[in-house]
C-alpha cells in the first residue's frame, strides 16, 4: 500500500523516502560499475585473452548495458509518471538484481551481453525515480540537501564494488550486488508516495507523455540542455576510468593499473564532489553556479590526467580521485533536470535525462575505438573530452536557474 506524503513543510530531511532512495542508488551504482571493475577478469575466465579482444569485447558489453539503460530510461520514466515514483523505484531494483544474480552463472559471451542489456534496463529506473520522489517530498529550501544525500551515499556503492571486485571472484561480485538489491526490497514498507504526484492523478492532465518533451520548442530545448550538462561525467567514467589500465600503459606508469582501484578511488572522489557541489549550490543559492565551477575543475583534471607521462602509481590514482571529485556535480545535474519540468512529466524527464547521458558512453566509446589507432589514445581522449566540456558549459549557462523553484505544477 502506498501512502500520501505529509506536507513538505512538515517533512524532515532524513525521512524514509530519502533513506530508501539513497540506499537504492547505492546498490544501483554498485551494479552499474561492476562490469567495468570485473571486465578483464570475467572476460579472461570466459576465454578472451588478447589485449585487443579484451578491449573490443569490453566495449561491446558496456555498450549493451548502456543501450539497455537508454531503453529502460524511457520505460521507467513514463511508468513513474503514470503509476507512481515508488512502483518504479522498487520495480527497477528487482529487475537489475535478478539479472545480476543470473549473470553470476553466465558461461558464454552472448549470454553475458544480453544479461548486461537486461540489467541496464533495470538500472535505468532507480536514480530518476528516487530523485523525483525526494525533490517532491522535501521543502524547496531542503531539496538540494536531500538529493546530495542520495547521490553521495549512492556513489559510495562504487567503493564497495571496487573492494568486492578486487578481492573476490567476479561471479561472487555479481551475486553480492543482486543479493543487496533483493534485501533492499524489504524496505518498501513505510515509503510514502509523492503528494504532488497523487494530486495530478485527480486532475485532467496527461501524465508520462514522453513525446511531449519534443512537441514544444522551449521544453525540448530545456530537455536537450539538461542532457548535455551531464555528458562530461560519463565521458570520464566510461572512457578515462573504465579504460584506465590502457591509459596507464600509454602514459608510461611503471606498474599495471587496476580498474577496480581506479573506479573505487574515482567514485570516492565523486562522492566527496557530490557533497561539495550540493553544499556550494545551497550556499550560492544557484544550481548553475555550482555546476559551472565544477566543469572548470573537470577541465583541469582531464588535462592533468592526459599529460601525466611517467606518472607514479600513486600520482595516477590521485588523478583518478581528482577526476571523480570534479565530476561530482552529478547530484546537481539530476536535481536540475527534476526542477525544470512539471509534475506530470517530471519522472519521465528526470529518469530519461541521466540515462541518455549514460547512453552517451556508446558514441564516445565507439569514437574512441575508431580513432585511437590513428590519433593515439591520449589525443583521441583529449579531443572527445574538450568537446564534451564545451557543450556542457554552453548548456548550463543557458538553462533557467531552478534553485528554490516551486515544483507543484503541471505542464
Amino acid at each position: 500500500m502506498q501512502h500520501t506524503t505529509p506536507p513538505p513543510s512538515t517533512t524532515k530531511l532524513f525521512n524514509t523516502a530519502v533513506i530508501v532512495a539513497a540506499l537504492g542508488y547505492f546498490v544501483d551504482i554498485y551494479d552499474l560499475v561492476l562490469f567495468s571493475i570485473v571486465r578483464i577478469a570475467s572476460l579472461k575466465d570466459l576465454g578472451v585473452t588478447s589485449p585487443e579482444a579484451l578491449l573490443e569485447e569490453g566495449v561491446l558489453l558496456i555498450n549493451m548495458q548502456m543501450t539497455g539503460m537508454l531503453i529502460g530510461g524511457i520505460f521507467w520514466g513514463v511508468l513513474g509518471d503514470k503509476r507512481g515514483r515508488i512502483s518504479v523505484l522498487f520495480g527497477s531494483i528487482f529487475l537489475y538484481s535478478a539479472a545480476n544474480i543470473v549473470n553470476g552463472f553466465v558461461s558464454n559471451l552472448e549470454a553475458y551481453a544480453w544479461l548486461r542489456f537486461i540489467a541496464g534496463i533495470g538500472l535505468a529506473g532507480e536514480l530518476g525515480a528516487g530523485i523525483t520522489l525526494v525533490t517532491e517530498v522535501l521543502p524547496k529550501e531542503k531539496r538540494g540537501y536531500g538529493t546530495t544525500i542520495v547521490a553521495s551515499v549512492g556513489i559510495s556503492g562504487a567503493i564497495l564494488a571496487g573492494i568486492i571486485g578486487e578481492y573476490f571472484h567476479w561471479r561472487t561480485a555479481y551475486f553480492v550486488g543482486g543479493g543487496l538489491g533483493l534485501l533492499l526490497l524489504l524496505l518498501r514498507i513505510g515509503v510514502y508516495e509523492s503528494g504532488m504526484f497523487e494530486r495530478t492523478q485527480k486532475q485532467e492532465v496527461v501524465r508520462g507523455n514522453f513525446l511531449s518533451l519534443f512537441t514544444n520548442g522551449a521544453r525540448f530545448l530545456k530537455y536537450v540542455k539538461c542532457i548535455l550538462v551531464g555528458i562530461p561525467i560519463w565521458f570520464v567514467i566510461g572512457v578515462l576510468i573504465t579504460f584506465s589500465p590502457e591509459f596507464g600503459q600509454a602514459l608510461g606508469v611503471p606498474v599495471a593499473i587496476s580498474t577496480a582501484k581506479a573506479i573505487g578511488i574515482s567514485y570516492f572522489g565523486l562522492s566527496l564532489g557530490d557533497v561539495a557541489s550540493g553544499l556550494i549550490s545551497q550556499k550560492l543559492k544557484s544550481r548553475k553556479g555550482a555546476v559551472t565551477l565544477f566543469l572548470f575543475l573537470l577541465g583541469v583534471a582531464i588535462t592533468l590526467y592526459l599529460v601525466a607521462h611517467g606518472a607514479s602509481e600513486t600520482y595516477f590514482y590521485a588523478l583518478c580521485c581528482a577526476l571523480g571529485f570534479a565530476s561530482g556535480y552529478w547530484a546537481m545535474f539530476v536535481t536540475i533536470a527534476a526542477e525544470q519540468f512539471g509534475t506530470n512529466i517530471r519522472a519521465t524527464a528526470t529518469t530519461t535525462v541521466p540515462n541518455f547521458v549514460r547512453g552517451a558512453v556508446v558514441p564516445f566509446t565507439l569514437l574512441f575505438s575508431a580513432y585511437k589507432e590513428e590519433w593515439g589514445l591520449l589525443l583521441t581522449a583529449g579531443i572527445l573530452g574538450a568537446v564534451a566540456l564545451l557543450i556542457a558549459l554552453a548548456a548550463i549557462l543557458t538553462l533557467p536557474e531552478s534553485y528554490g523553484k516551486d515544483l507543484d505544477y503541471v505542464e
